[in-house]
């Protein structure tokens, strides 16, 4: 007998690559969130980063999906935008990362197999630079964290559901490996000078042409 999938009543999930700067704005959400409060029965909380398809079990089974992530909605860096029900259509047309196009697919999916959620909520933060590899959330994506969680709450506390806040020092067990939790990722991030943050410098620095060439 296969076994039966867990049911959430509601799942709050962050998604992105942390690897390229702000596109991680949904995983440093949803950690801040995890750090912050305590989620009753019922409520899950995962760090959904670049899984895909692994992550259709969280949206086929949630009554109520909670997203954060990095959205480019053409505001200003660090503007936070609520998509909710019909709404998030533009959330999943506009792709800013190969994970994006992944989630298009599972709600699809989850849509023809009649196993969307009742409701679905992105809470979305407009990117600065996406293109810097290995580098950190950019000022302005930093402080839009706070603004996402109160956001979070007030939606939550729409669905019934309670948070309550954490003791202060409490330890807290990170939701993916400690090894990419935001302090420890960035104390061990090499310079610019010892890493390129974009590609190839054999290929991204100008070169004078070689004497003979046309």
């Amino acid at each position: 007998m296969p076994a039966v999938a867990k049911k959430y009543k509601v799942v709050v999930m962050g998604v992105g690559n942390i690897l390229w700067a702000d596109e991680g704005f949904g995983v440093r959400a949803v950690d801040a969130f995890h750090r912050k409060w305590k989620v009753p029965a019922g409520v899950e909380v995962i760090d959904g980063g670049v899984l895909g398809y692994f992550l259709a079990e969280y949206i086929e089974n949630a009554e109520r999906l909670l997203v954060f992530d990095c959205c480019d909605f053409h505001g200003r860096p660090g503007e936070v935008t609520r998509f909710a029900d019909q709404s998030i259509r533009p959330w999943l047309a506009t792709k800013v990362s190969v994970h994006q196009a992944g989630l298009n697919d599972l709600f699809a999916t989850a849509m023809l197999l009649g196993r969307y959620p009742e409701h679905v909520t992105v809470l979305g933060c407009q990117p600065e630079n996406i293109e810097d590899y290995g580098g950190s959330l950019t000022p302005a994506a930093q402080a839009a964290i706070p603004k996402v969680l109160e956001a979070a709450e007030r939606e939550l506390s729409l669905w019934g559901v309670e948070l309550e806040p954490r003791d202060e020092g409490e330890k807290v067990a990170p939701l993916a490996e400690s090894c990419l939790e935001q302090d420890v990722y960035e104390q061990g991030r090499p310079t610019e000078d010892e890493a390129c943050r974009f590609a190839d410098p054999r290929f991204c620095t100008p070169q004078e042409p070689r004497r003979g060439s046309n």
